[in-house]
């Protein structure tokens, strides 16, 4: 009663057992990229699976925006050219390109020599191939914004993480917008450590792309080859820690290596991006490590302490020639306190 929305229904056949895992991974995945979104999944055999929201925040959402000149090719200027209204190609640039203003324009006219004043439905294939060219080569056309990404953000990537991973620490953090061949895409970044993620003798990698888990052909991916780059042991991390690395990628147009849609490619800026950000969240890490390992050694320490202490109290009394053994407690409590403080 009074519910509203979109329901969305289709039917396909495949072999469940053998996809089950797959299909699971999948919901969990979804589940973290997405911790806004309640999930409910009843499989073949009757079995509940329920993955409940975490946050009622949402990340931002994406605004339209036109495209850039360095990230069209010829069919798109062609399908342009047929639909606009303009009378010129001054105010063609204008009106069907981002951030191309008129200086921008009349200067990228100049460098593709093209009149200002002609009509860009006169143009042949022949010029409209050269233009598109000159388009690639021209490097003054400002870089693209962001506003039309809806990337997730630390807190609810972090929140993501906690809600179906439990670890005892985790970290995000989202790059600076980007830009590749005319396309701004964001790479956003986490690690987290302990918890029910799994200790498989090599860091466990989680890849999405605008939200959606890629789940296959992980050792081919960019991100994959950048972990596999970084000295992990400079961030006191070991092949048995149960450690996981996150990066999701949102951009207009992700750099598919395959017709497939699970392997980005190692594009130099994507690639920059990754590693600039893996390395954030582990540095993060390491300072937790590092305090863990601190709080281990005050800890072995007081053991020491409180083992012996005792016999050295009694032991002084003797030299002494007193007779009431010193309060040790006090003594204990102290180097406690002395301790927390510390870390």
């Amino acid at each position: 009663e009074l519910w509203h929305g979109t329901v969305v229904e289709f039917h396909l056949e495949g072999d469940y057992y053998r996809a089950m895992p797959k299909i699971l991974d999948y919901l969990i995945q979804t589940a973290i990229v997405n911790p806004y979104a309640n999930i409910t999944f009843v499989d073949p055999r009757g079995r509940l699976y329920k993955f409940d929201r975490t946050t009622t925040k949402m990340p931002p959402p994406p605004k339209e925006t036109l495209h850039h000149p360095h990230g069209v090719d010829v069919e798109t200027i062609q399908r342009m050219m047929r639909s606009t209204e303009c009378g010129n190609m001054l105010d063609f640039m204008k009106e069907h390109f981002h951030r191309v203003g008129e200086q921008t324009s009349r200067q990228f006219l100049d460098f593709a020599k093209v009149d200002g004043k002609s009509d860009p439905k006169r143009l042949n294939p022949d010029e409209i191939v050269e233009l598109v060219q000159a388009m690639k080569n021209f490097n003054d056309f400002l870089p693209p914004d962001a506003s039309c990404l809806s990337p997730l953000g630390d807190d609810l990537l972090g929140a993501g993480i906690q809600k179906e991973l439990q670890p005892d620490f985790a970290a995000a953090h989202q790059r600076k917008p980007s830009t590749y061949s005319g396309y701004p895409f964001i790479v956003e970044t986490a690690i987290a450590f302990g918890g029910r993620i799994p200790s498989r003798g090599e860091i466990v990698l989680y890849r999405f792309a605008n939200k959606i888990p890629l789940l296959y052909d992980e050792s081919a991916d960019v991100s994959w080859s950048v972990i596999k780059s970084i000295n992990w042991r400079r961030y006191k991390v070991a092949p048995e820690m149960p450690v996981a690395v996150f990066v999701h990628m949102c951009s207009t147009k992700i750099p598919y290596k395959t017709v497939g849609k699970e392997i980005i490619a190692d594009i130099p800026e994507v690639t920059r991006e990754i590693l600039n950000g893996i390395r954030e969240v582990a540095r993060r890490l390491e300072l937790y490590l590092s305090r863990q390992e601190k709080v281990k050694r005050e800890q072995k320490r007081l053991t020491i302490f409180s083992k012996y202490l005792p016999k050295i109290a009694e032991f002084s009394t003797r030299l002494a020639g007193k007779e009431s053994v010193p309060d040790i407690d006090l003594l204990l409590r102290r180097a406690k306190r002395f301790e927390q403080e510390g870390s």
